[in-house]
């Protein structure tokens, strides 16, 4: 099979599988949330295999439990109806364990800073921003917009991979870090992530209420950090001179080379929707 057909098979059975698992709103969300702690599992895994070609890493069974930990206490909190903003002392928490990690489990440390800062950073993207997509999940109408969440990533991702396909070929080479990446791509991508958005609002306005402008900017903004995410993922990739961060997904390579857009946009669909749809409400 060819890595298009591929691709297209994952795009027809993966998102209606995990849009499917968004509309379960059996207890708060409970299948989507085992997908994002599962998830956040098998980030790590993939992120410490691939740092580990090019820096020495703290223990992979305690990046894996930090990892894990974020997304679980984010669900307790979604059950028990607890801030989100005491995920933030776990993660110093967290912080101060790898640490005391660091200060335990070895006995020279000429590569403590490296190995300490890698460490910090694998749980901070594997298990911490993934809880972004949970604290979705607490929005009134949070089915409408996890789906339009994960619908603009989608959109954005595949288009951009299917304008870059058909039309990219003498607009490539833009940024170092992905030469295959083209202009064509790019705006093809933005271009359908701004007209889904749009076409949400005139289906459903009472839940994107206000002007045209604000899911404009939301698809916008979610486009480019979507971009930003699969960029900065080619740049881990390059520095630890891999090809794909696994293969387990068919015409796609690994876990991560799936979901780095949506680690990265998670975070900025959250704050924009809270900006732009509940901070007046607040």
């Amino acid at each position: 099979m060819s890595k298009i057909a591929q691709r297209l098979l994952v795009f027809f059975i993966g998102i209606p599988l995990v849009l499917g698992i968004v509309f379960v709103q059996f207890f708060h969300h409970m299948p989507l949330n085992i997908a994002v702690i599962s998830s956040a599992v098998i980030a790590c895994l993939e992120l410490y295999k691939m740092f580990s070609n090019k820096t020495a890493l703290l223990p992979s069974w305690l990046l894996i439990s930090l990892s894990a930990l974020f997304p679980i206490v984010a669900y307790l909190f979604m059950i028990f109806d607890f801030d989100f903003d005491y995920l933030t002392w776990i993660f110093a928490f967290s912080v101060m364990i790898l640490m005391a990690a660091e200060c335990f489990f070895h006995k020279t440390f000429e590569e403590s800073i490296t190995r300490l800062s890698a460490s910090i950073f694998v749980i901070f993207y594997s298990g911490y921003m993934i809880t972004f997509i949970q604290r979705i999940g607490t929005f009134s109408n949070s089915t409408f917009f996890l789906s339009l969440f994960f619908f603009t990533v989608f959109i954005n991702d595949s288009l951009a991979w299917l304008f870059g396909v058909l039309f990219g070929k003498n607009n490539r080479n833009i940024f170092a870090a992905s030469p295959n990446k083209s202009i064509a791509g790019f705006i093809g991508g933005i271009f359908f992530a701004i007209l889904g958005c749009i076409l949400a609002k005139l289906i459903w306005p009472d839940l994107l209420p206000g002007s045209f402008v604000k899911p404009v900017v939301l698809a916008f903004v979610s486009a480019l950090a979507g971009i930003s995410g699969d960029l900065i993922e080619s740049v881990f990739k390059r520095s630890c001179q891999v090809k794909d961060s696994g293969n387990i997904i068919p015409g796609r390579g690994g876990f991560l080379d799936s979901v780095d857009s949506l680690l990265f946009t998670a975070p900025v669909f959250y704050i924009l929707v809270y900006f732009l749809y509940f901070f007046e409400m607040a």
